[in-house]
C-alpha cells in the first residue's frame, strides 16, 4: 500500500470531543434505529449527516484533520475486518449452485466497470493522468455489501437477485483492492512506471495472498482441532476467528505487504476450509466489529468530506452521477447478456450497487499518498460518488424493492 511519508506530530490522534460525539451518535441510532429505516434513513446516512453538521461552519464543534495518521489507521482497519468478514461470509453452496449469475457480475461485469469508469474519470475531469483516472475508476466499482443490506435483506426481493448482489458485493471490493494499489503506485510514479515500481506492487500483492492465505487457513483449522480435543473455549471462537482477520492484515503490512488483499484472502482460506466443528455465531464479533467501525468512518467521512465538496465543480458532480448510473448499470447489463434474466431484474441489479466504504478508505488512501491538490480532487470525486449513493440508494431501496417483489413474485431458490 502506498503512503507518502509525511511529517506527523507525536501527539496526533482522535480528540476524545470526536470519541464522544461517535459515541453518542451510537446510542441515539440505538434510540432510532427500528424507527428511521422505516423512513428509508439508513444507518451510513444518519452517521454522515451528524458528522457534516458537527463540522460545518467557520467555528466548527467538531475539528478532524485530513491528515491525522488516526484517521487513515482507523479507515484501513475498518476496510481489513469488513474485508475479512464478507470473504469469510460468501456460501460456497451458492456459489455451487448458482455460480453463473456472480461470475459474470466479478469476471465480465466488474473489470468493465472499472474501464468505463477511467475513461469517464479521464474525460469529464481534465488535468489528471491516466493512472490517477484509473485509481478513480477503480476506486467508485465495487459495492457495498452493508449499504445493500436494505435490498439483500428484503423478502418481497427474489431470493436468486438477493443471492447474486449479496454475492457480488462481498467480492468485489477484494477484487478492486490490488488494482487500486497497483494504479496508485503509477500515480505517484508518474509516466515512468519502471520496473522496480511494477516490482514492488508485485512483491506486496504476493506477500498478501501467501500471507492471507496461510493465516486464514491455519487459523480456522487450528480453531477446529483445538476445538475437537477440548482444548479450546467455544464461546472465545468469535473472538479468535476476528483476530485471525486482524492478523492477517497487521502481519502482512508489518512484512511490507498489502494487508488488505491479505485480509481478504484469509477470509476466503477461512470459509474453505471451515467445518461444521466451528459453533454457529463464529463470525459474529467480526461481523458486529466490522459494522461498528463502518460506522465510525461514515462519521468520519461526513466530517472530512465537507471541504473537498465545498470546492467541487460541476465535472465531479456529473462523474458521480455517471458512475453511479452508465459506468455501474451498462456492464452490468452487458454481462447479463444470455442470462435469461429480464429487463426490469437485469435494471434492479444494476441499480443496487452502492458505493461505499471501500471506496471512502481507497479515497483517502489516494489523498495520503497522492501531491496536492491531485488528492482533495481525487477525494472531491469520490466523496461526490459515495455521498450521492448513501442517499439515493438509501431511499431507493425500500419502494424499488417492494414494486419490484410485486412483479416478481419468488419462484423460490
Amino acid at each position: 500500500m502506498v503512503r507518502r511519508q509525511r511529517e506527523r506530530p507525536v501527539h496526533e490522534g482522535i480528540h476524545m470531543g470526536v470519541l464522544a460525539a461517535i459515541a453518542g451518535c451510537f446510542v441515539l441510532w440505538g434510540l432510532v434505529s427500528a424507527r428511521l429505516p422505516g423512513w428509508n434513513v439508513s444507518a451510513p446516512m444518519a452517521f454522515v449527516a451528524a458528522g457534516m453538521v458537527l463540522a460545518a461552519g467557520s467555528d466548527p464543534v467538531l475539528h478532524i484533520s485530513m491528515g491525522s495518521g488516526a484517521v487513515l489507521q482507523l479507515t484501513e482497519l475498518a476496510l481489513a475486518v469488513v474485508l475479512f468478514g464478507d470473504a469469510a461470509t460468501v456460501s460456497m453452496r451458492w456459489l455451487r449452485d448458482d455460480a453463473a449469475l456472480p461470475g459474470r457480475l466479478l469476471l465480465v461485469g466488474l473489470p468493465l466497470t472499472m474501464a468505463l469508469g477511467t475513461v469517464g474519470a479521464h474525460l469529464l475531469l481534465p488535468g489528471l493522468s491516466w493512472w490517477v483516472a484509473a485509481v478513480i475508476g477503480v476506486a467508485v466499482a465495487p459495492t457495498d455489501a452493508a449499504l445493500g443490506a436494505a435490498i439483500m435483506e428484503d423478502e418481497r426481493v427474489p431470493v436468486r437477485v438477493r443471492r447474486v448482489l449479496n454475492v457480488e458485493s462481498g467480492l468485489n471490493d477484494g477484487i478492486a483492492t490490488p488494482f487500486v494499489s497497483f494504479f496508485l503506485v503509477a500515480a505517484v510514479a508518474g509516466t515512468a512506471l519502471g520496473n522496480g515500481s511494477r516490482g514492488q506492487a508485485l512483491l506486496e500483492l504476493g506477500l498478501g495472498l501467501v500471507v492471507g492465505a496461510a493465516v486464514g487457513a491455519a487459523g480456522c483449522l487450528g480453531l477446529v482441532a483445538a476445538l475437537r480435543r477440548g482444548l479450546a473455549e467455544p464461546g472465545f471462537v468469535p473472538t479468535a476467528t476476528a483476530a485471525i482477520g486482524l492478523l492477517a492484515y497487521a502481519g502482512t503490512v508489518g512484512l511490507g505487504g498489502n494487508g488488505f488483499v491479505a485480509a481478504f484472502v484469509a477470509g476466503l482460506a477461512h470459509r474453505a476450509v471451515r467445518s461444521r466443528a466451528l459453533p454457529d455465531g463464529a463470525l459474529h464479533l467480526t461481523h458486529q466489529g466490522g459494522q461498528v467501525l463502518s460506522l465510525v468512518v461514515w462519521f468520519l467521512f461526513g466530517a472530512l468530506v465537507l471541504d473537498p465538496l465545498g470546492a467541487a465543480t460541476w465535472r465531479e458532480v456529473a462523474f458521480a452521477l455517471v458512475a453511479l448510473t452508465v459506468v455501474r448499470m451498462v456492464p452490468v447489463a452487458l454481462s447479463l447478456l444470455g442470462s435469461g434474466l429480464d429487463r426490469a431484474t437485469v435494471a434492479v441489479v444494476g441499480w443496487f450497487g452502492p458505493r461505499g466504504l471501500a471506496s471512502v478508505v481507497f479515497a483517502l488512501l489516494a489523498v495520503d499518498a497522492l501531491d496536492e491538490p491531485t488528492g482533495s480532487r481525487v477525494l472531491a470525486v469520490i466523496g461526490c460518488t459515495v455521498l450521492f449513493s448513501v442517499v439515493l440508494h438509501g431511499v431507493s431501496a425500500a419502494p424499488i424493492a417492494g414494486r419490484f417483489g410485486a412483479s416478481h413474485p419468488d419462484p423460490g431458490p
